[in-house]
């Protein structure tokens, strides 16, 4: 019954986690969502693999099924227009997935290490990842030769003051572009942006 529960010793100290995911479990599964082909995006984790561009086609009970990877609005009317969880990035799943980066990282500290991004040699701790995240989802926000990303080509990337100091909060963002998608009044969500731009408080 306690096997989901890890403990460590350093420096005197005890750490425990509860994680059903042991270490190389958990290596395996950051190698794919930390992987660009894969999940990685400029501006968080993706909800569906990119290297799903193609689709994946099978059969269920004499009828053929398909899903692919949608970076933002869907190709077909199927779920009201939008792709939702076939590829967009979505602020609050990313945000817990910073933070969980995070607690892990506090538990097994700097000796555990992923590569970031895979394949590239490039060995950063979980606090690391976590950051890549933050940063990633906080970029949308971060204007880039005048544009904020998330704003698009939409009325909101104007030079109107009307918008541009007045960024909207959109439902979720594509994950090639950073574009803003959805319903544009997110405040229960995605201002979390505003947690993610402040300085970082001691823990």
């Amino acid at each position: 019954m306690v096997s989901p529960l890890l403990a460590r010793r350093e420096g005197g100290e005890v750490r425990m986690l509860l994680t059903l995911v042991q270490p190389e479990r958990l290596k395996r599964i950051l190698a794919r969502m930390f992987d660009s082909e894969e999940f990685l995006s400029h501006f968080g984790i993706r909800s569906l693999s990119a290297s799903y561009r193609e689709p994946v086609t099978f059969d269920v009970d004499g009828r053929s099924l398909s899903i692919e990877y949608e970076p933002g609005e869907s190709r077909t009317g199927m779920f009201g227009g939008n792709s939702n969880w076939r590829g967009p990035v979505w602020f609050p799943v990313n945000v817990l997935l910073a933070d969980k980066l995070r607690a892990y990282g506090r538990y097994y500290g700097d000796s555990f290490t992923i590569e970031i991004p895979t394949g590239s040699g490039n060995h950063r701790t979980l606090t690391d990842a976590a950051d890549l995240i933050d940063n990633g989802l906080a970029g949308l926000f971060r204007p880039v030769d005048g544009k904020r990303p998330a704003d698009g080509e939409r009325i909101e990337s104007s030079l109107d003051p009307l918008w541009s100091v007045h960024p909207s909060f959109n439902e979720y963002f594509d994950g090639d572009t950073g574009e803003g998608l959805g319903a544009t009044h997110q405040t229960g969500w995605t201002a979390l942006v505003a947690h993610l731009l402040r300085p970082r408080l001691p823990l």
